[in-house]
């Protein structure tokens, strides 16, 4: 019925090709160095050859695998730039499209959840997908009463695709890893499996759609299509032009980066205080430029897409994340430590100098400690080196570390969202943003003196 590679034993085939496809090349240059060719050129020809079947495969696949290029997609900014440039195309690919299912098995799918009927319910319906992600794809179409609508249908095997995926990429997370540094993979697989379930469930994600589009429904800054129509295996919900974020990042001026930026941030710490709900899965996909803001048509919105992955934080982002980010910036070593310990970030039978934890934290929260920093690939970098060279302190700290479970979601998309503003070269103001929404960041008496002053 439709052309997602369902069986295990195919999907099992492709993905276990992977690692040894990574050993042949790196026969293969070896080759190349013993007949003379420098070491420059055939680490970057192993690089190109390695990408090219690596995304290859996880594109064509869909499912976990797709789910999985696209959560690495927005850290290429931490690869070192002679081993970023034969990826970063390859891996954009897997952040707007991959290969669409077949005309027949969209419209078994629509007779299916719909009704034989099907087509009365749309004044237009295009068969061609206008996007394709891990788990379904989009088409375009005229609701009944004139809307213009998306309409995601969900491919059929999904759940099965995503599974076997993602049990397969875990088995060899250790080859994976060298791709990003300092990043361990293996729980970042693990992570997309316990999502799994909620990533297919559309009630769910038209319940978190919903929730956005009605608490931003007359926001200046950002934009959520509001949910049409909604059943297991169909959502459908209202159309938005606009620019991906992926052609901002390819293309855009400078002024497009750096508004993008504002607004991602923006959208990123004010969504859970707004909603009780954190959008996560922030790759450049879901995100587009739309045009007509508050100060006109040369003014920028963001507009938001796929809430398909969501954690829920009915308090907002959890308050000790910004006391502790407050008191790093202030130095207050032992302060932090102290509700580092509390939290569960350092184990009971862990024990570390305090110092030594806020040397470790305070590269990483640079950008807030100056009212508008530029996020650029080379500080990804530069952090991502500091962390991953087992020489270094800050490597050797990081390891007695703990992440707790209630964190872990949170962490994942507070470093995909740096990634992608590292990827747009943007300028932002991220101090305010904290300063405007995450709890805990401004004291509980200065946030009264200002409440008095606002009233005043």
């Amino acid at each position: 019925m439709s052309d997602l590679p369902r069986k295990a034993v195919t999907r099992t085939a492709k993905l276990a090709a992977l690692p040894l496809g990574f050993a042949g090349r790196a026969t293969w240059g070896l080759g190349k160095r013993i007949v003379g060719e420098s070491a420059e050129i055939v680490g970057r020809e192993l690089q190109q050859r390695t990408a090219e079947q690596l995304f290859k495969v996880l594109g064509e696949l869909k499912g976990g695998a797709m789910k999985f290029g696209q959560a690495l997609s927005v850290f290429e900014s931490a690869l070192p730039e002679e081993v970023a440039g034969p990826y970063r195309a390859a891996l954009t690919k897997l952040q707007e499209a991959a290969p669409p299912m077949p005309t027949r098995t969209v419209h078994a799918v629509l007779e299916e959840q719909l009704g034989p009927d099907w087509h009365e319910l749309f004044e237009e319906f295009e068969d061609k997908p206008a996007a394709a992600a891990s788990i379904g794809q989009v088409h375009r179409a005229v609701w009944h009463d004139g809307r213009e609508v998306a309409v995601k249908v969900q491919y059929p095997g999904a759940g099965e695709a995503l599974l076997s995926d993602l049990g397969q990429l875990s088995r060899f997370a250790r080859l994976l890893g060298p791709l990003i540094p300092g990043m361990d993979v293996k729980p970042l697989i693990a992570e997309l499996k316990d999502r799994v379930s909620e990533e297919l469930d559309y009630g769910l994600e038209a319940q978190a759609q919903s929730a956005h589009a009605q608490e931003f429904e007359d926001d200046p800054d950002v934009v959520i299509p509001a949910v049409v129509h909604q059943c297991d295996q169909v959502l459908v919900t209202e159309w938005i032009d606009g620019v991906p974020l992926s052609e901002v990042i390819s293309d855009g001026t400078q002024e497009q980066r750096d508004r993008a930026g504002q607004l991602l941030a923006r959208f990123l710490f004010s969504g859970p205080a707004r909603t009780g709900l954190l959008h996560a899965d922030p790759h450049p996909g879901n995100f587009r430029l739309l045009p007509g803001g508050p100060d006109g048509e040369d003014d920028w919105r963001l507009g938001v897409l796929d809430f398909g992955t969501v954690d829920r934080l009915p308090g907002g982002l959890p308050t000790p994340i910004g006391v502790s980010l407050r008191m790093t910036l202030d130095g207050d070593a032992e302060g932090v430590y102290e509700l580092l310990c509390t939290e569960g970030f350092v184990k009971e039978s862990i024990e570390l100098a305090p110092d030594a934890v806020l040397d470790y934290l305070l590269p990483i929260i640079e950008p807030a400690r100056i009212d508008a920093f530029t996020f650029t690939r080379s500080w990804m970098r530069s952090q991502a080196a500091r962390i991953a060279d087992p020489r270094s302190p800050a490597y050797q700290l990081g390891k007695r570390l703990n992440l707790p479970p209630a964190y872990l979601l949170i962490h994942r998309v507070t470093l995909s969202t740096i990634g992608v503003l590292c990827q747009l070269g943007a300028t932002v103001r991220l101090r305010e943003e904290l300063e405007g929404w995450l709890p805990g960041f401004v004291p509980q008496d200065e946030s009264a003196q200002e409440e008095t002053a606002a009233e005043a």
